[in-house]
């Protein structure tokens, strides 16, 4: 039975909210964990279905994990892996798993790996990938779905990506860790996940320079200078920026706690733009609100460090009410802008043709049920569920629960009227038992 949520909209967010380790950097760093004999610990993992699979994919490649709920710790043992396959059983679930081709190439000499298939916001290949691992040294032969990668020996070499690709510029990172000489990676991404990466894998005793920029250098390493470390991982800047949309969209005040203001900084200009104030109380502490009715902005999605084309669909959430016309220009997937249909039901004045959407400002958004498409997607719903007047029935939640540790609690906490619940439950009764809404209100 698939879980919906239910909100009731109209109500000012307040409060504090603690932001969880990254998603798109503790996967990574999991797979990184393989790289050395021995039990890493990695701190501050969030407790995500996408973390539950990459523990299965460890764990099929004979890893042994433990995953402690309570203290958001993951230990993995990578002393002896069993085996070099990542099936598409589980591949498929997951994109962010492909990674674990370069480990293992670089680990096991091998690797072979299920294409991780389609994805819904749209085509991404793993041709940058695949050249660069050729690049590197290793055969590769694609057939039945799988990629199998080979190399006695990986030597260093120049790469050059043609996009400043996240998951390529990762999996060639980790697949040159171990490469004879030095690699340089060109044109790679500088999102702080990368950086994240490669602070891991330095302090693992490996030799990685530049990343945060777009050239990445490694020079490669022995396999006995790898050695199993402990590690905290970065706050989510994403999760980050969904609590801020929520507050200022309903025109609310709130603490952010464990948060990087460095990694939002193309993101909180557009929200100041909108009308928002973002004040820093701490280092890794903001206040943000916002008291009047947002205005108009024009956003163009961009590699790091421009506009995160995962904040996109909460921007145009928000902006769905704002005073004037904004224009949203979605330059990195062809196919993510898959909420505009369900923003329409609520009222919502979108325009969209191909990768722009023209978003004229209403005066309210009404409730309606929905359904989310993707998690980014699932995130806006959410966002605009509570800015909009009277209840909203959100479906397909799982995909919200990829990216997102407690999110229903969190946004409880700031003020929410939402809950969790399944076509057997009695709402009433769920709803009194959580703390939301009364029984009156139903």
């Amino acid at each position: 039975m698939s879980e919906k949520l239910k909100i009731k909209g109209g109500m000012t967010l307040k409060g504090e909210v603690s932001i969880s380790g990254a998603k798109n950097a503790v996967l990574k760093l999991m797979a990184a964990a393989i790289l050395a004999k021995g039990e890493s610990k990695i701190y501050n993992v969030p407790e995500l279905t996408d973390v539950q699979i990459m523990l299965n994919v460890l764990e099929e490649l004979g890893v042994k994990t433990v995953y402690d709920k309570v203290n958001k710790t993951v230990s993995i043992n990578a002393e002896n892996i069993a085996d070099i396959t990542a099936k598409y059983e589980l591949v498929s679930k997951m994109r962010a798993s492909f990674i674990v081709l370069g480990a293992l190439v670089s680990r096991c000499k091998e690797a072979i790996v299920a294409l991780p298939g389609g994805c819904a916001i749209g085509e991404r290949r793993v041709d940058f990938h695949i050249r660069g691992l050729e690049a590197l040294g290793a055969k590769i032969k694609i057939e039945n779905g799988y990629v199998h990668a080979k190399a006695n020996k990986l030597k260093g070499a120049d790469i050059y990506l043609d996009i400043p690709s996240v998951g390529a510029t990762e999996n060639l990172m980790l697949a040159a860790i171990l490469a004879d000489g030095a690699t340089r990676i060109q044109n790679a991404a500088q999102e702080p996940e990368i950086v994240d990466l490669a602070n891991f894998l330095n302090a693992m005793g490996a030799d990685v320079s530049g990343a945060g920029t777009s050239e990445i250098i490694i020079n490669g390493v022995k396999q006995e200078d790898l050695h199993p470390i402990e590690y905290a991982t970065i706050p989510d800047r994403i999760e980050a920026g969904t609590y801020m949309a929520g507050i200022i969209a309903t025109r609310g005040k709130g603490i952010i706690k464990n948060v990087m203001p460095s990694h939002l900084t193309f993101y909180n200009s557009k929200l100041i733009k909108m009308g928002a104030k973002i004040k820093l109380l701490e280092p890794t502490v903001i206040e943000v609100s916002c008291k009047q009715r947002l205005s108009a902005v024009n956003i163009v999605t961009q590699p790091y460090p421009g506009f995160p084309t995962d904040l996109q669909s909460l921007a145009m959430a928000m902006l769905t009410t704002a005073d004037g016309v904004s224009i949203i220009t979605e330059s990195l997937y062809e196919n993510r802008f898959m909420q505009v249909p369900e923003l329409r039901r609520m009222g919502a004045d979108i325009h969209q043709e191909r990768n722009h959407a023209l978003v004229r400002g209403v005066k309210k958004l009404t409730g309606a049920n929905l359904k989310a498409s993707d998690l980014r997607a699932g995130a806006s719903l959410i966002i605009a569920a509570l800015m909009a007047e009277g209840e909203s029935i959100i479906e397909s939640i799982h995909h919200i629960d990829r990216g997102y540790e407690n999110f229903e609690e969190k946004f409880r906490n700031l003020g929410a009227q939402i809950i969790r619940f399944n076509d057997n439950d009695n709402i009433s009764e769920t709803l009194t038992q959580k703390g939301s809404y009364n029984e009156a209100s139903i």
